[in-house]
């Protein structure tokens, strides 16, 4: 206390009762912070500065003052409004100019703005000595010795109240301390600023071992674990990028080593941007942006060489995958410019996996997987798709197809399609589809007129098409794409599965059924969307069929003698609906009029015991047709309406036999409608249209004839010329066609 008495040096004339009413503020017994000590740093730090300021006194008052008026939790603002209302109230009485006190009362309110940064003072534009100097000097306590600093910490801790409240404060205050200017004038920076910083950081890691924190540093360690595992994700895609071709057909001079290079350069840059990310130095932010500026340019020049496509040169896997790997690689680099760029010298004293970073590390190499199965390689595989695919054709109305009476005459006739015929053609809502290699074609029932037509530039092969949605879509199969939907009024692709189909087939295409060689069936919308799974087990062979309520399976086992099975599942749920045992598997099912017709197994010939109308709902038998023993040739069913038209031959099965029987059976009574008898060989292949007739196309002498068997009877057209005998006729409800050189025809 008297040494700093001594330090008033009769600082203002007289005043002798004024400096022990100071030095008795600083020392009272009630006051827990800020006491003597603090006021002796602060005047010993002010002795080194004092020949910076404008007015010597009026800075030493100010010291002296500053803390004058202190409460417990008080904040600084409040401290310093208060002392310089005592230094406004006191020194008048001790013949004080009034300047002088408006100088000490203005430098007093600025000490209550310490924890604030100070503005940078290197070219300030407007200086302040005095204020400089007092501030620098009550900063001083920063660059004390440890000791005595963690003396003074202490007890400010203790006299802000609440432990964890002022915790949380001096922890926000030391951090904004240390990321500013802690002092204004050079020469307090050059001789107090490197052991301030010392004593801060020292106080900031104790600080953040008290405080509780379960999530600080979450972000740092976010952008990080970024940096790292979307570099080797880069490389993951650049590896399968180097497995795909850049273009369709591939060129036998295609250079592989980019996609190698990339792959190679990801997987490197993983530990390196880790590093990166953790560091705040000039050579870590040069290295990410390094690596951010090979991603910009691939990407420029990926997109650039990016193949164009035509009839004939299609994308490939690797330009998306490619491209992907580069993004990733790009947003590798940029998130360890950024952790680098917000990373600050306060960073180190962060605490180690604590639960946000942990949690960070865990969440962002399941997002970034994510990311690659969800998004990459959907994007991919879609922008292929998108890429090589084209639609020709005007939308226009679709003309309705005026009925085959089959007079000898021709409806119309196609534009050229290479490489197909009418055997292949399907029927829709909108017209007649005709698959040739790579495409898809829609005629216009009426006229025979192209409608559009849909083409692929990464698929030679001729696609498998089917009807669905009863007759709004094309699902068409394409080799090594997958299954397209095509809307069969424009064209345009609604669905994909691509990728998925490899070893899946159309079991039935409405409702849409589809198998797998594995034993399972799947119910399909024509989206593509599964809504149920079937599995009929290991060793099995599995068949179904479906109503528009019901699926109907078959199961046979191949490992065991354990007897046939058929089990019913509904159709939307694929939910089982009963089961019941065989002794041997139905063949050939057919769907008429909502029933589901078997033919009963007759031994080793082609020619079934019975033919079977089962109930789909139930089980139930509906009724039993007996066939005929005398049948001999592989028997047909084909569905007609309510009618089911069954063809065979009345044996026997030789090439000198020229008959074969039409029979009708109502399926609603099981009872035979009509039947015809027909000079037309057993081992022809015929058609059936919607109202049951029957036709095949056969060699005459007078040329290509088409024979016709039906209720009322058998008949032979004379086929005009063009129509090529040895190909097959084709039924789409009651239009029928044939196929010509090249071209599809449509017959009167």
């Amino acid at each position: 206390m008297v040494e700093l008495r001594a330090r008033w040096d009769d600082l203002v004339p007289g005043s002798g009762s004024l400096a022990d009413d100071l030095v008795a503020r600083y020392v009272e017994r009630t006051r827990r912070a800020y006491r003597d000590h603090y006021l002796g740093i602060v005047l010993t730090a002010l002795d080194s500065l004092i020949q910076l300021s404008t007015d010597p006194t009026s800075v030493r008052l100010a010291a002296w003052f500053h803390r004058a008026v202190h409460e417990p939790a008080g904040t600084p603002s409040e401290d310093a409004e208060a002392s310089a209302r005592l230094a406004e109230h006191l020194l008048p009485q001790y013949g004080v100019p009034p300047v002088r006190i408006a100088e000490v009362a203005r430098l007093i309110r600025l000490t209550g703005d310490l924890a604030a940064p100070p503005p940078d003072s290197y070219a300030p534009p407007r200086r302040d000595a005095n204020g400089d100097v007092l501030l620098d000097a009550v900063n001083a306590v920063l660059a004390s010795d440890p000791s005595r600093y963690a003396v003074h910490i202490a007890e400010v801790r203790r006299d802000a109240g609440d432990r964890k409240t002022a915790l949380e404060h001096r922890y926000d205050e030391v951090r904004e301390l240390l990321d500013g200017h802690l002092y204004r004038t050079q020469l307090a920076r050059q001789r107090l600023s490197p052991v301030a910083r010392v004593n801060l950081e020292a106080e900031l890691a104790e600080l953040d071992s008290e405080l509780p924190a379960p999530w600080r540093g979450w972000q740092q360690a976010a952008l990080t674990a970024t940096a790292t595992f979307t570099a080797i994700a880069a490389a993951v895609v650049a590896i399968a990028a180097s497995g795909a071709s850049w273009q369709t057909p591939a060129a036998q001079d295609e250079a592989g080593w980019p996609t190698v290079a990339l792959a190679v350069l990801s997987f490197f840059s993983a530990p390196v941007l880790f590093r990166c990310a953790r560091s705040a130095s000039q050579r870590a932010r040069l290295i990410a942006g390094g690596v951010l500026a090979i991603a910009v340019t691939g990407l420029l020049i990926a997109w650039a060489q990016a193949p164009r496509t035509n009839p004939a040169v299609g994308v490939g896997l690797r330009v998306p995958l490619l491209i992907s790997a580069l993004i990733l690689l790009l947003a590798a680099g940029a998130a360890a410019l950024v952790a680098s760029l917000l990373r600050t010298r306060t960073a180190r004293f962060l605490p180690a996996r604590n639960l946000g970073q942990q949690l960070a590390w865990l969440a962002v190499p399941a997002t970034v997987a994510v990311v690659l199965l969800l998004i990459v390689q959907p994007l991919s595989r879609s922008y292929v798709l998108r890429s090589n695919e084209r639609v020709e054709g005007a939308a226009r109305e679709a003309g309705k197809a005026t009925p085959s009476v089959l007079d000898g005459r021709v409806a119309w006739v196609s534009d050229s399609v290479v490489g197909t015929g009418a055997e292949e053609a399907i029927g829709t809502r909108y017209g007649v589809a005709i698959p040739r290699p790579g495409v898809v074609e829609m005629l216009d029932a009426a006229t025979g007129a192209l409608r559009w037509r849909y083409s692929r530039s990464d698929s030679d092969e001729k696609p498998v098409i089917a009807a669905t949605g009863n007759g709004e879509y094309v699902l068409a199969q394409f080799a090594d794409v997958g299954y397209l939907l095509l809307d069969a009024n424009t064209g345009h692709r609604k669905a994909a599965w691509p990728g998925r189909t490899r070893d899946r087939f159309v079991q039935q295409a409405q409702p849409l059924l589809v198998g797998e060689r594995s034993g399972k069936l799947r119910g399909v919308d024509p989206s593509g969307h599964e809504r149920w799974t079937y599995d009929s087990g290991d060793c099995t062979d599995l068949g179904a069929i479906a109503t528009a309520e019901t699926v109907l399976t078959f199961v046979s086992h191949t490992c065991d003698d354990r007897p046939d099975e058929m089990t019913a599942l509904d159709v939307q749920s694929g939910r089982k609906l009963w089961t019941k045992t065989s002794a041997d598997t139905y063949r050939r099912p057919v769907v008429v009029a909502g029933l589901v017709v078997v033919a009963e197994p007759g031994g080793d010939s082609d020619v079934p015991a019975a033919l079977t109308a089962i109930e789909p709902r139930t089980g139930d038998i509906r009724w039993r047709w007996e066939v005929p023993k005398t049948w001999a040739c592989r028997t047909l069913l084909n569905a007609a309406g309510k009618y089911l038209i069954v063809v065979d031959c009345p044996g026997p099965s030789t090439t000198e036999n020229r008959r074969s029987v039409v029979t009708a059976i109502d399926a609603n009574t099981g009872l035979t409608a009509w039947q015809t008898l027909a000079p037309v060989s057993p081992r022809t292949k015929v058609t059936v249209t919607a109202d049951g007739r029957v036709v095949s196309l056969a060699r005459a002498s007078t040329g290509c004839v088409a024979n016709v068997i039906s209720r009322t009877g058998f008949r032979q057209v004379r086929l005009p010329t063009g129509i090529t005998c040895s190909r097959d006729a084709r039924a789409v409800g009651n239009l029928v066609l044939t196929s010509g050189p090249n071209t599809v025809i449509a017959l009167r």
